[in-house]
C-alpha cells in the first residue's frame, strides 16, 4: 500500500514540530554551555531571519511591510523572542532542559487565564479542571528538594514562568495585531526585530562574542540545528498543518515536546528524572489536554 505524497508531507510536518522543537531544549543547553545566551539567541535569529528573506526572495513572496505592521512585528519579536526565547536560554544555564520543557508545556494554561484576565473570556468545566490540574503539576515539579536545592534553581524556574507570561500574551496581541498575512514572512520580521533587540541586551551586558570558527564542534552543531531546524524547518511545518489538518492536532506538539526533551536530556545529557517529576509531567500534560479539550460534560439520560 503505498503513501501518498500528501499524506508523507503530513507525517514528516508532525515529526518536525513534534522532535525538532522537543530538541531545541537540548541544542540550547548545549549551545548555552559555551556562548553567552542572549548572544547565542541574537545570532541564531538574526540568521534565520536573513535565511527566510532569502528563500522568500527565491519564491518569489511579497516582502513589503507597512509601518504599522513593522511596529507590531517589534512588539511579537520582543515578547516571543527576546523575552521569551533569549531569558529561556538564559534560564537553561541553571535549569535542565527536560525540566524547563515540562514547565513550559502549561504554556496553555496561562493562555486561559490571561485571555480571562483580559478579555473576560468563559471558562469551561473541561478548562477548570485542566487549570487545577496544570497548578497541581507544577507544584509538584518545582517543590521538589533536590531540585530547590540546587543553586540558581529557583531563579531559573521564576524567570521560565515569567517567559511563559510573555509568550502567552504575545499570543493574544498577535491574533489580533496587524501583521503581515504570509506567514513565513511575518516570521521572518519578527526574528530579525527580535535579534537585533537581543543583540542590543547582550552588548549591553557586556557578553563576550565570538565567531563560528572558535565555537567547539557540539555547539556549532546545536546552532546549526537550531538555525535550520529549530527555527526555520519546525516552523514552516507547523504552519503547513495549521493549513492542512484540525487545530486540535496540531496542539498535539504540546504534549509531545516535553516528552522528547526529557528523554534527550536523560539520554545525551544524563540529566536526573525523578519519580516525583515523571508523576508531575503526567498530571501537568493532563490538564493541558483537559484545556485544549473541546468536550463538554453533559448529564447521562436517566434509565441508561
Amino acid at each position: 500500500m503505498s503513501i501518498s505524497k500528501k499524506t508523507l508531507l503530513i507525517i514528516l510536518a508532525f515529526f518536525a514540530i513534534y522532535v525538532i522543537w522537543g530538541s531545541t531544549y537540548l541544542l540550547n543547553k548545549v549551545a548555552v554551555t559555551e556562548l553567552p545566551p542572549f548572544f547565542l539567541a541574537s545570532i541564531r535569529f538574526f540568521i534565520a531571519s536573513i535565511l527566510i528573506f532569502i528563500i522568500a526572495k527565491i519564491l518569489k513572496i511579497d516582502l513589503s511591510i507597512t509601518s504599522k505592521q513593522l511596529k507590531n512585528t517589534v512588539i511579537a519579536g520582543f515578547l516571543f523572542l527576546t523575552f521569551g526565547n533569549g531569558v529561556v536560554v538564559w534560564a537553561l544555564k541553571y535549569v535542565d532542559s527536560g525540566f524547563a520543557a515540562l514547565e513550559i508545556s502549561a504554556q496553555p494554561l496561562v493562555v486561559l487565564i490571561l485571555m480571562r484576565i483580559l478579555h473576560g473570556k468563559k471558562i469551561s468545566l473541561m478548562s477548570y479542571i485542566g487549570v487545577v490540574l496544570g497548578f497541581v503539576g507544577i507544584f509538584l515539579l518545582t517543590s521538589q528538594k533536590e531540585i530547590i536545592s540546587q543553586e540558581g534553581q529557583v531563579v531559573g524556574m521564576v524567570t521560565i514562568f515569567a517567559c511563559m507570561i510573555s509568550w502567552a500574551y504575545a499570543s493574544i496581541f498577535v491574533g489580533k495585531a496587524d501583521l503581515p498575512s504570509n506567514h513565513f514572512v511575518n516570521t521572518g520580521y519578527q526574528m530579525f526585530t527580535g535579534s537585533i533587540m537581543l543583540g542590543i541586551i547582550s552588548l549591553v551586558l557586556n557578553e563576550p562574542w565570538s565567531l563560528p570558527s572558535q565555537w567547539s564542534d557540539p555547539v556549532q552543531w546545536s546552532m546549526l540545528g537550531l538555525i535550520l531546524f529549530g527555527s526555520i524547518i519546525a516552523f514552516t511545518a507547523f504552519n503547513y498543518l495549521l493549513k492542512t489538518v484540525s487545530p486540535e492536532q496540531v496542539a498535539t506538539s504540546t504534549y509531545v515536546n516535553p516528552i522528547i526533551a526529557l528523554i534527550l536530556g536523560w539520554w545525551v545529557l544524563n540529566e536526573y528524572i525523578s519519580l516525583q517529576s515523571i508523576v508531575a509531567a503526567i498530571i501537568l500534560l493532563t490538564g493541558v489536554y483537559f484545556i485544549n479539550s473541546k468536550r463538554k460534560f453533559r448529564p447521562r439520560a436517566q434509565g441508561r
